[in-house]
């Protein structure tokens, strides 16, 4: 499967509009970078986070999520506490093309800091904000900061397009705004 370059990636997002908003420059000066790049785009975190805290000794099942394992926050920064989790979602609105798969990396800024950023594979056909799961594996308090680069989407294509794509089987997270939380099929 070869990686999509930026050629592909901006005639995708302007023509197909693949990426919503799509930002057609890598924007660095005085933030962590977003917007395309070379082989990949790189997205913001939007300012609505759930942190998970463990004050109502809530158990994290993901058969029967329970909203008492996080606490909301919409806030221009987002601290997430020692050893801790929290789900965020991307600016962006994404369409995965019926022959593409997106694989993500967080990015190294974060990464260097102990932050960890963690975003299933976008399927073929799938559509909708991603969710974005970040953990903090330091020992310290850790600050996110909303509107500002958070993980680099990889676009790779396959030879011909899938048999079955997500939209075919009407999956569970297509179209989602917002924080998806874990839910049964």
């Amino acid at each position: 499967m070869p990686v999509m370059s930026d050629i592909w990636i901006r005639r995708m997002a302007l023509e197909r509009g693949m990426i919503e908003p799509f930002v057609e420059t890598q924007k660095r000066a005085g933030v962590i970078s977003y917007g395309l790049s070379s082989y990949g785009y790189d997205a913001r975190v939007s300012d609505q986070f759930k942190v998970f805290t463990n004050v109502d000794s809530a158990v994290v099942d993901p058969k029967a999520f329970s909203p008492d394992s996080f606490v909301d926050r919409q806030q221009p920064v987002c601290i997430v506490p020692p050893n801790s989790f929290a789900l965020a979602h991307t600016v962006e609105y994404f369409r995965i093309p019926r022959d593409v798969l997106v694989v993500c990396l967080g990015k190294s800024t974060y990464a260097r800091c102990g932050i960890i950023v963690n975003v299933t594979p976008l399927e073929p056909e799938w559509e909708g904000q991603v969710t974005i799961e970040i953990s903090n594996t330091t020992p310290l308090p850790a600050k996110i900061y909303a509107f500002e680069g958070i993980c680099q989407f990889l676009f790779l294509q396959g030879e011909q397009p899938c048999e079955t794509s997500y939209a075919d089987k009407a999956g569970k997270y297509m179209g989602q705004r917002g924080v998806a939380l874990p839910r049964l099929g």
